[in-house]
């Protein structure tokens, strides 16, 4: 085999954990370290890979093919995104759709005076879910796309309600409303509102002394989080956090419903079913690490997104095997 893609992941929370393991399903990829915010001395790393201070990243630029940022869209990303396409190849989750088309231009202005190579929002939402949209929008040009989520854990929800202050520990659940869902699938193509197709729940455990009415106003009134939707706050113990919320499944789909020619009906579904979401997202980026390596190795710079990446650069096959074997 070719020499191996050397990654770099920068954060160790749930998704740097399911990078490491997606890492080690794939046979052209090493992973060559873990970068922290965290004393390295105090974080246990699955594999044993080295662990190294997220500050001192700039010393290893000649070690990693392709880093992937493994922060949150609301706080992390938004500063990391642009500071760290500066030095490396990157790949990232950030999943705030109306931010998106912002975060591209600081990225952009970052990486390609640089000459990296940056894909954004890859996973499954942004990223796959919107290579759908695009799929259904194009073949199906008179008709309407609708996106559903859950019933599952949101991460970056879950993060921006565990930032609010007074809150100890949450996690915010994603559902669907069925009769939305059943409307759309027969082909009616109806007009539904963000609210009209999901409600939003959140397990809250609070820190000693917080209010638990400022901290659920907090919740219900977070721009691009929760405003749009009916969402209902439930406060609960740490262990109730622990033995029933610890679990990370998702899911959803995407339906392009449209018509072609004067009165047939057709409908395109592409569904997801999660036991683990971060792990899910992670086994996206770690492909998308792939294709971001072979886009630099090609002298095609500045930031991406999935609509960019030709899918044959995700797999490890060659073009040849792909049109043999897959095709």
């Amino acid at each position: 085999m070719d020499t191996k893609i050397r990654i770099g992941i920068a954060g160790y929370g749930n998704l740097g954990k399911g990078v490491e393991s997606a890492i080690a399903q794939n046979d052209d990829l090493e992973l060559v370290g873990v970068f922290t915010r965290r004393e390295p001395g105090d974080l246990r790393v699955n594999s044993g890979a080295p662990v190294l201070r997220l500050n001192e990243i700039e010393e290893h630029v000649d070690d990693i093919d392709v880093l992937i940022l493994c922060g949150g869209s609301k706080d992390d990303l938004p500063e990391q995104g642009p500071a760290l396409s500066r030095l490396f190849n990157t790949v990232d989750s950030f999943d705030t759709h109306a931010k998106i088309p912002v975060y591209f231009e600081a990225v952009d202005e970052s990486a390609r005076p640089n000459g990296k190579t940056a894909i954004i929002s890859v996973g499954w939402d942004p990223g796959l879910f919107s290579i759908n949209r695009l799929y259904g929008e194009s073949i199906l040009p008179e008709g309407a796309t609708y996106t559903f989520w859950g019933k599952g854990l949101s991460q970056g929800h879950s993060d921006a309600v565990r930032r609010i202050e007074g809150v100890k520990g949450a996690v915010q659940y994603t559902i669907p409303v069925e009769s939305a869902v059943e409307q759309v699938r027969n082909g009616s193509q109806p007009e539904l509102t963000t609210r009209d197709k999901h409600t939003r729940e959140c397990y809250v455990v609070l820190e000693e002394g917080a209010d638990a009415a400022e901290v659920e106003q907090a919740i219900v009134t977070m721009p691009n989080y929760f405003t749009d939707y009916d969402t209902t706050v439930h406060f609960i113990t740490e262990q109730q956090l622990r033995e029933d919320h610890s679990a990370m499944p998702h899911g959803g789909f995407v339906i392009r419903s449209g018509k072609t020619g004067a009165t047939n009906n057709q409908v395109m579904e592409f569904s997801l079913k999660l036991d683990s979401n971060p792990e899910f997202t992670s086994s996206v980026l770690v492909a998308y690490a792939r294709a971001a390596y072979r886009l630099n190795k090609k002298g095609d710079i500045g930031a991406k997104t999935v609509f960019d990446v030709a899918p044959g650069l995700l797999s490890p096959k060659s073009a040849a095997q792909l049109r043999k074997e897959i095709l």
